[in-house]
């Protein structure tokens, strides 16, 4: 194996949960692989603070469970991805996606990117609904969800 081979084996298994290649002491590279989740969970509850919030002190161990077998792909994705799998339970998490997906068009796949046509997304709380309104690279927010 190659030492290119070997260095993309340990971060596979760094950051995606892979086996552990030949040679790496498992709980030093045990111990770094929960360093490395800790730190994304927290870039992600940066960039999707409602999100994190909505689990109630349990995000990181939340947040870890599902991004343990994945690549990181960005705090913004890493976050819309985890919201789109396990949809927000709270109103200001709600809102927040609904205002990321009124200023971004994001398919899953690619990058997210700027919207440029207008788009209106509906965010519903028990028996209250608020609408998000993007026009012009601006978003308002209409009704309360509060």
């Amino acid at each position: 194996m190659t030492l290119a081979e070997r260095q993309a084996a340990l971060v596979r298994a760094l950051v995606t949960g892979a086996e552990i290649p030949p040679g790496f002491a498992a709980p030093a590279l045990t111990a770094t692989r929960s360093a490395l989740m800790r730190k994304r969970g927290a870039e992600v509850a940066q960039v999707w603070p409602r999100l994190a919030e909505s689990h109630n002190g349990r995000w990181l161990e939340a947040f870890g469970a599902w991004a343990g077998q994945r690549a990181p792909l960005g705090s913004l994705r890493d976050g819309w991805d985890f919201a789109r799998d396990h949809p927000p339970q709270t109103a200001q998490a709600r809102l927040e996606l609904a205002l990321r997906e009124a200023t971004f068009a994001y398919d899953g796949t690619t990058a997210p990117r700027r919207r440029k046509l207008p788009v209106v997304r509906l965010v519903r709380a028990h028996r209250r609904l608020a609408a998000v309104i993007q026009a012009g690279g601006r978003c308002r927010v209409i009704g309360s969800v509060f």
